[in-house]
């Protein structure tokens, strides 16, 4: 999630002003880039307990550590690293202290992945010495609820109190989940509807080649995905795969209706997060906001709100996928291959268009609902997922192709979608993998897992 704001902005006054912030976000082609994030889990080996803040092997102590050795800047709050930054790219924490590396944005999946190998490779020599590890995994595998600490992050008081009103889930979403996203950019209006409709249409699908969150407390739990399923039952107003994205009149406009629809969570002012749970964003562009009487909304306040909605995919001043369980270092280029297969080449997102654009909302729910259970086996119009899964994989090849964005040796980008063919031709899935070791090799041991999978 998202570091404390750095400024505030200018006022917004009107709906015009939010409609035309995300229309700044149109790029041409040659303009488009790749931003990757991806979170992992950091626990102590001594004891496989989740690395608290402070404390020997904590997040603070890693945090530290990647300043002193490779330049990483910090971002405070309250006088406590909570983020750091450096070259585009940055390290935030979620709720339960997992790790989230930010990336740049990046021309080719070449660069995405050498970003992904250089820090995945300072986070191990950072935490190896101070006796901590790094998985993973779409969910924690072991530990409770209650046994996950919080990180000092003014805006998770504020959604802690909100998740424990709003379903039954959310404070699982917050501790223990982990996902990898791209980010990927937009040429229009139009563009960015065909590229949101499209997203969402095959999300099921990404969901389901990385589907990697089969545990809970030790246990198979009856998902792949159990971290999709979360998000089912975390709070209705801010998830869900958006209806009216595939309707007539979808556009900046309607986006930016929905979300002044969602009520805020917290205004950021003066280096505090002020509980506005419940109030207006309206009421806040017209002086009314309760929790910040006579003060009129920032850029950098509508910057915060729409970060507060949880689709499947979101849309800033670019595109958010959304989908996937935080995987395996290898398998975490895998999604941008994917998406930027599908959505960055004109005649890709035109056949992607021509697979999804006439199923219906009952599919889009259905699809939805089955995945995190049933994975690529999941029932469609006489068949599986997995048929729909191979030719997405079809559409994204034939795209990155296109592309013919080649590294040193020569190679293009299609490389990095072996491994989602492998699984959409009948391999096993993440989850399916550690369900095999688990009844298997692991003899239903859930702690073989951390010695098994590490970074």
């Amino acid at each position: 999630m998202s570091a404390p704001p750095q400024g505030k902005g200018e006022p917004i006054s009107s709906k015009a002003d939010l409609v035309a912030y995300i229309e700044e976000g149109n790029k041409p082609p040659e303009d488009w880039r790749i931003g990757t994030e991806h979170e992992k889990l950091i626990y102590l080996r001594d004891g496989l307990r989740r690395a608290p803040y402070d404390g020997p092997g904590g997040i603070r102590e890693i945090l530290d550590g990647l300043i002193e050795k490779f330049g990483w800047q910090a971002i405070e709050e309250d006088g406590q690293p909570i983020a750091l930054t450096m070259d585009g790219c940055n390290i935030t924490l979620e709720p339960g202290g997992q790790f989230e590396l930010s990336g740049a944005p990046l021309k080719t999946i070449h660069e995405t992945c050498n970003e992904v190998h250089a820090h995945l490779d300072q986070v191990k020599e950072v935490i190896e010495p101070l006796g901590a590890g790094a998985i993973g995994v779409g969910f924690e595998p072991k530990w409770r609820r209650g046994d996950i600490p919080w990180m000092p992050k003014g805006r998770y008081k504020i959604m802690r109190a909100q998740m424990e009103a709003k379903g039954k889930l959310g404070l699982d979403m917050m501790l223990r989940t982990c996902t990898v996203q791209v980010n990927l950019d937009y040429q229009s209006e139009a563009d960015m509807v065909k590229k949101f409709r499209v997203g969402l249409a095959l999300q099921p699908v990404s969901t389901a080649l990385f589907a990697n969150s089969p545990f809970t407390e030790g246990k198979p739990n009856g998902f792949l995905s159990y971290r999709s399923h979360i998000w089912t039952d975390t709070d209705p107003d801010r998830c869900g795969i958006l209806p009216f994205v595939f309707e007539d009149g979808m556009g900046f406009e309607r986006y930016v209706d929905h979300v002044l629809d969602v009520p805020m969570y917290f205004v950021y002012r003066d280096g505090r997060y002020l509980d506005a749970r419940g109030q207006s964003f309206r009421d806040f562009m017209a002086g009314k906001l309760p929790a910040l009487p006579g003060e009129v909304a920032t850029v950098s306040d509508w910057v915060d709100h729409m970060s507060t909605l949880f689709p499947e995919v979101r849309l800033k001043r670019f595109l958010e996928m959304r989908g996937a369980d935080g995987g395996p270092w290898e398998s975490i280029c895998g999604l941008p291959a994917l998406w930027v297969g599908l959505l960055y080449h004109g005649a890709a997102l035109d056949a992607a268009w021509d697979l999804v654009k006439d199923w219906t909302q009952d599919e889009h729910e259905a699809l939805r609902d089955g995945v995190p259970r049933q994975g690529l086996a999941t029932p469609f119009r006489g068949g599986t997922l997995r048929d729909v899964a191979r030719r997405a994989l079809e559409i994204a090849d034939s795209g990155l192709k296109a592309r013919a964005r080649l590294d040193g040796g020569g190679l293009d980008e299609t490389h990095f979608l072996d491994d989602l063919h492998e699984i959409a031709n009948g391999g096993p899935t993440p989850a399916e993998g550690l369900l095999e070791a688990y009844h298997g090799a692991w003899g239903e041991d859930i702690d073989e897992l951390f010695s098994d999978i590490p970074y």
